[in-house]
């Protein structure tokens, strides 16, 4: 029996996947974002977020409970924390800094049982995910949602490489990207690279995704052909959204 992954069964069907990130451990927020109309799955942020392993459990649950799927990133490509994010019942999992076809390889094994990886059986906890012990087990190596991000230019030119790893995605961070190139945000340097990326994913059959902060920005990535965009973040809509209203309520003050 499949496991109940919101996100597989959208990538699956062809459709393309909004998504918003959570850095911040609330349920209370992560209800509310999951809840929002068109978001089919929401990041934990786990590596830059004040988000560590003792909240995994409660905001996957949360998250999946609204109906979307929890995606956790993990701060790094360490066995054990990619065996705890899993356990918690994650939908999928996404490792920072991707940068070799070798970093990789081992992001799959870690998240696959044998015979294709090395993951220890303990998924005690997977309710999120639709199923416990052997039941989950069965499903998970093919259901889970594996994404590596793509954020430096060693990245960049094993792409092919990297794509026939056994991942599902290909998650471009263009933020760490233009910096570890060296190049503009947005120049044409930067965008060639964001290209080869998105082309390599169509050869393989990969799902191509990308980091926005706006919705701008999103529907740009979209029409360009991503399959799966986040839109923004907690912090930044909580930010935008003060600003704005305090911005419309104080515009007629005197200045000081």
């Amino acid at each position: 029996m499949p496991l109940d992954i919101a996100l597989r069964k959208k990538i699956d069907a062809g459709e393309q996947a909004a998504g918003v990130w959570l850095t911040l451990p609330s349920t209370a927020i992560a209800r509310t974002m999951a809840n929002t109309a068109n978001v089919s799955w929401v990041l934990i942020d786990g590596e830059h977020g004040l988000i560590n392993e003792s909240h995994f459990y409660d905001l996957s649950n949360t998250i999946s409970a609204s109906g979307a799927s929890p995606i956790i990133r993990v701060p790094a490509e360490e066995v054990w924390l990619i065996k705890r994010a899993l356990d918690s019942g994650a939908h999928g999992l996404m490792v920072p800094m991707a940068n070799n076809v070798q970093i990789v390889r081992k992001v799959v094994e870690a998240t696959k049982y044998p015979p294709v990886g090395i993951r220890g059986f303990g998924p005690m906890f997977t309710h999120a995910a639709g199923a416990l012990g052997a039941t989950y087990q069965a499903s998970a190596n093919d259901d889970l949602v594996i994404a590596v991000q793509i954020e430096h230019p060693q990245a960049v030119e094993e792409i092919d490489l990297i794509c026939q790893e056994g991942i599902d995605v290909a998650f471009i961070g263009p933020y760490d990207l233009s910096i570890s190139m060296g190049v503009e945000f947005g120049g044409e340097e930067h965008e060639a690279a964001i290209n080869k990326i998105l082309n390599a994913c169509k050869r393989h059959g990969k799902i191509a995704a990308i980091f926005c902060l706006t919705g701008e920005q999103a529907a740009k990535r979209f029409t360009q052909g991503f399959d799966m965009v986040s839109v923004t973040t907690d912090i930044d809509s909580l930010t935008d959204g003060f600003a704005s209203a305090l911005s419309t309520a104080t515009r007629n003050f005197s200045a000081n």
